[in-house]
C-alpha cells in the first residue's frame, strides 16, 4: 500500500470520529501498517460540521496532515459543500446518498449508500456510521474486511458489538448487491464506470 490519504466528514453526533478511528485502527493494529489521524469541528460539537483525516501507509509516516485525499467519505450535505473540491480529480467519493446532493463528475469514482436508512432499519440510527464504515471498506479493500471488524469489535461501547457488527455487515452487504458480484447488470456495468481505486 502506499500513502493513502482520506477525508471524512458530516456533522457532529453522527459518529464521523469513530468512524475514521476504526479505520486507522484496523489499518495499524490489525493490519499492522501506519495510520495518523486528526480530527476537528466546528463551533458547536452537535450538528455542525465535522470531520477527520487519516494517513495510511505500509511506512511510517512522517507527514500527518493530507494535502488533496485520494478518498471522501461525506455523511452531510453541510460537509460535503465544504470540502468536495479537494478530492483529488481521479479520487474516489463515498457519500450518504440521502443526505448528499454529490454533484458527481464524469469517470470519477462514487459509491452512495442510504446509511441513515440501513441503520434506521437496524433500530438504532445511530450506528449509521458503522455502516458508512462496512461500506467504505468494501469499497476501499484498503484492509481487509475480517480486521476492520476486529477493530469494529474493539473500539464500539461495551455490550453494542452484535448491533455494530451488524451495521458494517450492512454496509459491506450494500455494496457488494449494488455494485460488486450481487449487482444487477446495469448496476455491474456502471461498477467498471466508477471503480474503487487501487
Amino acid at each position: 500500500m502506499s500513502r493513502t490519504e482520506i477525508r471524512v466528514t458530516g456533522y457532529g453526533g453522527q459518529g464521523v470520529v469513530l468512524c475514521a478511528y476504526i479505520i486507522g485502527r484496523a489499518n495499524a493494529v490489525n493490519a499492522g501498517h501506519h495510520s495518523t489521524m486528526i480530527q476537528s469541528f466546528g463551533p458547536e460539537a452537535r450538528g455542525s460540521a465535522c470531520s477527520a483525516t487519516l494517513a495510511l501507509s505500509e511506512a511510517e509516516i512522517l507527514y500527518p496532515y493530507i494535502r488533496r485525499p485520494d478518498i471522501f467519505v461525506a455523511m452531510s450535505a453541510e460537509g460535503y459543500d465544504k470540502h468536495r473540491d479537494e478530492l483529488k480529480p481521479k479520487g474516489t467519493l463515498i457519500y450518504e446518498k440521502d443526505l448528499v446532493p454529490a454533484r458527481l463528475k464524469k469517470g470519477q469514482p462514487s459509491f452512495g449508500v442510504s446509511s441513515t436508512r440501513l441503520a434506521e432499519g437496524l433500530g438504532r440510527t445511530l450506528v449509521q456510521n458503522i455502516v458508512m464504515l462496512g461500506f467504505f471498506a468494501a469499497v476501499s479493500k484498503l484492509v481487509p474486511h475480517d480486521q476492520v471488524r476486529e477493530a469494529v469489535e474493539a473500539s464500539v461501547p461495551s455490550g453494542t458489538g452484535e448491533l455494530n457488527l451488524e451495521a458494517f455487515d450492512a454496509g459491506w452487504s450494500y455494496f457488494e448487491e449494488h455494485y460488486g458480484a450481487g449487482a444487477s447488470g446495469d448496476a455491474v456495468a456502471a461498477a467498471t464506470v466508477v471503480s474503487p481505486v487501487a
